[in-house]
């Protein structure tokens, strides 16, 4: 059993120096290829979770295979301080995603999101000013408000066929004026303003412009979709980080053995030696 711990140790270590490879070619791809600005913000999350992954999986990795106690020692340090830091997360991630829910409009088809619904820490650091010009050209870029991207096939629906539309939380706060402003549809992304000016004195119904480069853009009703997409996004890491919280657990459990393997094989070879 205790062989079998270093190897399942080993095994894993191999399996994460894989993973650490492909995310530092991903890194790699983003630098010198021709990617746009939303592309280019995974290349140094990727750079740092693939040295992390691989400095760690190397040492896990000579530490079991090649049963050098310190290196193993090492590898459960960090393993711990995993554990910590996933715990933390999963807590944090909970906490500030206990908040925000979109608003049912009455013979709509999708709701709508008001930011002040939202924890003040997800305003604060996920749709600030430094942050929004860079979500806003991801939004651009990825067309998501393009006609064929809300479900208009032939541009020509009536104002009762887009109602009916199920709209993403982005594409209902980015993608068309906030309902209460009142504007009059004309097409999936283009709507106008009533001779006697927006329903409600409201910051978003001045924002709108028919521009298709900005839109709803710069309103706040987009960035409480954006929340909310972050809050879906989010609460489905807490599941996925409990689950590698528990993973991490057993392979730290079994690094123990590991370790206390190697402690007792170098005892008996001491012993053998005529040391004890």
């Amino acid at each position: 059993m205790a062989s079998k711990s270093n190897g399942f140790v080993g095994l894993i270590n191999i399996l994460t120096l894989l993973v650490s490879l492909l995310a530092l070619g991903g890194s790699l791809y983003f630098y010198i290829s021709h990617a746009s600005d939303c592309q280019k913000t995974l290349q140094q999350p990727l750079l740092i979770v693939g040295c992390a992954l691989f400095v760690i999986s190397l040492l896990g990795l000579v530490g079991s295979c090649c049963r050098v106690t310190s290196l193993l020692y090492v590898y459960l340090f960090f393993m711990f301080l995993l554990i910590l830091g996933l715990i933390c997360s999963t807590v944090f991630t909970i906490l500030i995603t206990n908040r925000g829910v979109g608003k049912a409009v009455s013979g709509r088809g999708f709701k709508e999101y008001r930011l002040g619904d939202y924890s003040n820490w997800l305003q604060t650091y996920a749709v600030n000013e430094g942050n929004w010009p860079n979500i806003k050209s991801c939004l651009v870029d990825s067309q998501v408000c393009s006609s064929e991207n809300l479900g208009a096939t032939n541009g020509q629906e009536s104002a009762a066929d887009f109602n009916k539309m199920n709209l993403s939380p982005t594409q209902s706060g980015c993608c068309k004026p906030p309902t209460y402003c009142g504007f009059e549809y004309k097409n999936a992304t283009f709507w106008t303003i009533p001779k006697t000016g927006p329903a409600a004195p409201d910051t978003d119904c001045t924002t709108w412009s028919n521009n298709q480069q900005a839109l709803c853009y710069d309103c706040k009703s987009c960035k409480a979709g954006i929340l909310a997409n972050i809050k879906k996004e989010w609460r489905l890491l807490a599941v996925i980080n409990s689950c590698i919280l528990v993973f991490v657990i057993i392979v730290y459990s079994i690094g123990c053995c590991a370790l206390r393997n190697n402690r007792s094989s170098k005892y008996s070879r001491y012993n053998k030696g005529g040391f004890a």
